[in-house]
């Protein structure tokens, strides 16, 4: 004999004496916790061990028995591991409502007895039943669950919540693929889906009851208004797999795939309003938990040398949907507009990250100056109370360079006056002498005389071609408008092409001045400016439907492109198609 079947029996006698010598636990589960007086239930008790016998079923007291017991045995060796499974099923159907305990069975392995946990079941009120109970659609129905779950209720207005799609299903069925048909709008919200890596099957419970299920989408939606708010259903087609009730050759039960849909129920979420006791005068919509920075690049500097001062924001919050405060700085000092830089990720735990406005300044004249405390406020949804934070005074000082005229000297210089000459007495002692032409010229035949006399004839024309010509323009009321909307364009825009070339710099400067644009145009706060809100207010306007489908699809491609990447060939069409929009968009306002 080889020495390789000798070694393949000793693994095999070695597999079943480990098998044997393992601890048998008999294990009972139901096929639901909860049920109607009118419905059945499964009870399955399941056995590890081989060798085991002499099964003795508990005595149904508050059930009757429909079927059963019906046994099975299962055995596979995997990776060299042998695995056994021995179980006896029951049909039962309560007799009364209650609740109720299942007791423990039993069974003997090698002469001891071993009994199983005991299950609590909830008997309610008789359901409405199919005709027929074994109908595929009705067993699918029954196992599967499309639901929508919101990590809270009534939140805060700006206050994040986390939306989550979870598809529950029973171990009595099996999904073979599935599609969204319809998906949910989120209407008063500012949204934002959070990727996931994959989509991986859990355990847990549904209405009391165990279940396997997947999350197939995930957001981060934040109320922009108070009051209710709805989220519409999803809808999804699902191929389940339902069993017949009968068993192949094998004794491995038969299934029938069918195609049935599958909907989430409408959720209802009660924003509240952001209180008005105690509210800061500069607060301006930031809801979460933040941190204040603010720092100065240099202290001392000589003329017409540039600083840096840097004004951060960094927390978990609302972190798109607030302005940072502004700067206040000695009128001596001159300050560019700043520039706006975010770095923010989104997590299962919301928006998190910091802003930041980086302020460049340019002193002119010498000496020290002082910059201000910087104020920011925000409401801590957690402790429901607004928070201020305030940053300390800096002090710039400027070395060489010009120098301020104080108000003493400006007295001083207003109160030097001319001597009052008032006859022959005490005049001035001339310095130099003026001499006058003793010929004089006369006008007649003179250049200045033939220039007068020629340039009414001149002018005439030309002041009859220059009024045509406006005139044709006023006339032009499309050409105005075009023109007028071009320069506008150009002015919103001019940050953003600046920055062509960096893809995250140039997808926030664009998006900031389409955002600038309409504040400006419709008069409205940041915290107003979700996509829903804008497509509202533009319908109001009565502008064409065209125009705002093109603006909110270039608001789209800014989020979108952020987290792709595109070369400067599809920033300069981005750039042109927002050109293009609020050209459009402002002719029609």
């Amino acid at each position: 004999m080889s020495r390789h079947i000798i070694l393949h029996i000793l693994l095999f006698f070695l597999a079943i004496s480990s098998l044997h010598a393992q601890k048998g636990e008999l294990v009972a589960k139901v096929s639901k916790s909860k049920l109607g007086i009118n419905q059945r239930l499964k009870v399955e008790y399941s056995i590890n061990t081989q060798g085991a016998d002499n099964f003795t079923p508990p005595v149904y007291t508050n059930f009757k028995i429909i079927g059963g017991p019906s046994q099975s045995i299962s055995q596979s060796w995997i990776n060299g591991k042998m695995t056994f499974s021995k179980s006896y099923t029951y049909i039962l159907q309560p007799k009364k409502k209650g609740e109720f305990n299942l007791p423990s069975a039993s069974i003997e392995i090698n002469g001891e007895k071993i009994k199983s946990n005991t299950l609590k079941i909830i008997v309610l009120d008789a359901v409405k039943l199919p005709k027929d109970p074994n109908d595929p659609n009705y067993v699918a129905s029954q196992n599967i669950h499309l639901v929508a779950e919101i990590s809270k209720s009534k939140p805060y207005l700006g206050e994040g919540i986390y939306l989550e799609y979870r598809l529950y299903f029973s171990e009595n069925v099996g999904i073979y693929d599935n599609a969204i048909t319809e998906s949910p709008q989120y209407n008063g919200f500012w949204t934002q889906e959070i990727k996931k890596n994959g989509t991986q099957v859990k355990s847990g419970t549904y209405n009391g009851e165990k279940y396997r299920y997947a999350v197939l989408h995930k957001a981060l939606l934040i109320p922009t208004k108070a009051g209710k708010l709805t989220i519409d259903p999803m809808k999804m087609d699902i191929v389940v797999a339902v069993p017949t009730g009968r068993v192949d050759f094998f004794g491995n039960p038969m299934t029938r795939q069918i195609k049935k849909e599958f909907s989430s129920i409408k959720k209802t979420i009660n924003v509240k309003e952001l209180p008005q006791q105690n509210r800061p005068e500069n607060f301006n919509g930031a809801v979460g938990e933040f941190s204040l920075d603010v720092s100065l690049s240099k202290q001392i500097l000589k003329a017409n040398e540039s600083s840096q001062i840097f004004i951060n924001i960094k927390g978990k919050g609302n972190l798109k949907l607030f302005e940072l405060p502004k700067l206040d700085t000695p009128k001596e000092l001159e300050v560019y507009q700043p520039e706006r830089k975010e770095k923010i990720i989104i997590t299962s735990s919301g928006l998190q990250g910091k802003i930041s406005d980086n302020y460049t300044l340019v002193p002119e004249y010498k000496g020290k100056y002082k910059i201000p405390s910087v104020s920011f406020s925000y409401f801590n949804p957690k402790k429901e109370v607004y928070q201020t934070i305030n940053s300390e005074d800096m002090y710039v000082e400027v070395l060489g360079g010009k120098e301020l005229i104080s108000s003493s000297q400006e007295i001083n210089s207003t109160t030097k006056q001319n001597i009052q000459v008032t006859g022959n007495d005490f005049r001035y002692i001339q310095t130099k002498s003026n001499f006058e032409s003793t010929n004089k010229l006369d006008f007649f035949k003179s250049s200045l005389f033939y220039f007068l006399l020629f340039l009414p004839i001149i002018s005439i024309p030309t002041v009859i071609i220059l009024d045509k010509k406006k005139e044709r323009k006023n006339r032009d009321t499309d050409g105005n408008k075009r023109r007028l909307a071009d320069k506008l364009a150009k002015k919103y825009l001019s940050e953003a092409q600046k920055q062509l070339g960096q893809k995250e710099a140039f997808y926030e400067s664009l998006e900031r001045a389409l955002h600038n644009y309409l504040k400006a145009k419709l008069k409205v706060e940041t915290q107003d400016i979700s996509k829903d809100k804008i497509t509202e207010l533009l319908k109001k306007r009565e502008i064409e439907n065209n125009t705002i489908k093109d603006f909110i699809t270039v608001l789209n491609d800014c989020d979108f492109a952020r987290y792709t990447p595109l070369d400067d060939t599809h920033m300069n069409q981005e750039f042109d198609k927002a050109k293009q929009v609020i050209t459009q968009l402002d002719k029609q306002l």
